[in-house]
């Protein structure tokens, strides 16, 4: 049996970390691309720029807004007009992704700097590629996880709290999609099975979040980084980001990507769908009643939806729904990484009693 367990090349967390991303750069050139999403443009640079040019040599380009392959071609001929040596990226998970996929396509390293803790994006070798207009289109797989992934956890904590619970409803899904694919020898993301490694992190992911996510909320509401909010953050970005790729996807990532041919969830954040991606999923692989409850609770307290309508579908059909389900179920989707055979009729079910559950619990 061979397994795989891959890695970034250096993870670094906390309060005022940024100040260390000159240093982290100079490793690789003095000629860099950085990719700055609308925020980091107008908030940020102005103040980081004078430290970084003490370093290296920043080209600072705009995020379009989308990974898609049109953004990427744009930002790589951009690259190399500017001979970069790196490639930077601040801002977001599609910024990120972005980011990664310039580097790869360009042949150099990239350093990863996520503002926000909503995804397990940063860590992994991974972009997640969707069209122009935000409908997901593939995952592209690339040869090695970022050279280095630097988390301020000062600019984290200034984000809405709304990010960080978004991060906690994709970071939910990593031990029971890996534990799917522990179960059925499917293969993680690099085709191979996972590792002992993997599993016992995507264990510890969601540990962590039962166990500090309500206090890691509170504390992101008041401004104030606190040894949860540290927690919570590490287990969003580096957890999750371990777990998953390691360990392996499986149904509730398939359900989001599903998700996404309905343009009402365009407004929600990804961890949002994966949330209810992760409730269906328990459905679907006939989850424990105490599990059920324990899922259920946890979204509740911190805020993540547990019903349709919060991801923008209350008044959704069952064909509208049929069409998440055959697109979450299409050929080589991670939703086949679930034991036994998985049908989109299956999944149409699963999607509903979640929602039933949810508005149950809720009155409604």
């Amino acid at each position: 049996m061979i397994t795989t367990t891959i890695f970034p090349g250096r993870y670094v967390q906390g309060y005022n970390a940024l100040q260390y991303l000159g240093e982290e750069g100079a490793r690789f050139g003095t000629q860099a691309l950085l990719l700055a999403d609308p925020f980091v443009h107008a908030k940020m640079l102005p103040d980081l720029l004078p430290t970084l040019q003490e370093k290296i040599n920043p080209h600072v380009e705009l995020f379009g807004g989308e990974c898609s392959d049109e953004e990427i071609e744009r930002l790589v001929q951009t690259g190399k007009a500017n001979r970069a040596e790196l490639v930077i990226g601040i801002g977001g998970g599609k910024t990120l992704d972005t980011a990664k996929a310039v580097a790869y396509v360009m042949s150099i390293p990239v350093i990863i700097v996520p503002t926000i803790a909503s995804t397990d994006a940063p860590c992994s070798a991974l972009s997640v590629i969707y069209t122009p207009e935000g409908q997901f289109k593939r995952y592209l797989f690339l040869p090695k996880n970022p050279d280095v992934v630097l988390v301020d956890t000062h600019i984290i904590v200034q984000a809405p709290a709304r990010f960080l619970i978004s991060g906690m409803g994709d970071a939910l899904a990593t031990w029971f999609e890996a534990e799917s694919c522990q179960i059925k020898q499917a293969p993680n993301m690099t085709g191979r099975l996972g590792s002992m490694t993997a599993y016992a992190l995507a264990r510890l992911c969601y540990e962590t979040l039962l166990t500090y996510g309500v206090q890691a909320v509170t504390a992101n509401r008041a401004g104030v980084t606190t040894s949860a909010f540290e927690k919570v953050v590490e287990a969003n970005t580096l957890l999750s980001g371990l777990g998953f790729e390691s360990g392996g996807l499986a149904a509730a990532h398939a359900i989001h990507n599903g998700l996404t041919v309905l343009e009402a969830t365009h407004q929600y954040y990804h961890g949002e769908k994966v949330a209810i991606g992760t409730l269906a999923s328990l459905y679907l692989t006939g989850k424990s009643p105490a599990i059920i409850n324990e899922v259920y609770s946890f979204c509740e307290a911190v805020g993540l939806p547990t019903t349709l309508a919060e991801i923008g579908l209350a008044e959704v059909s069952d064909e509208d729904l049929m069409r998440v389900a055959e697109k979450a179920c299409a050929p080589g989707e991670t939703i086949h990484n679930e034991l036994g055979e998985i049908t989109p009729q299956k999944v149409l079910m699963a999607l509903k009693a979640a929602d039933a559950e949810g508005r149950r619990r809720k009155g409604k």
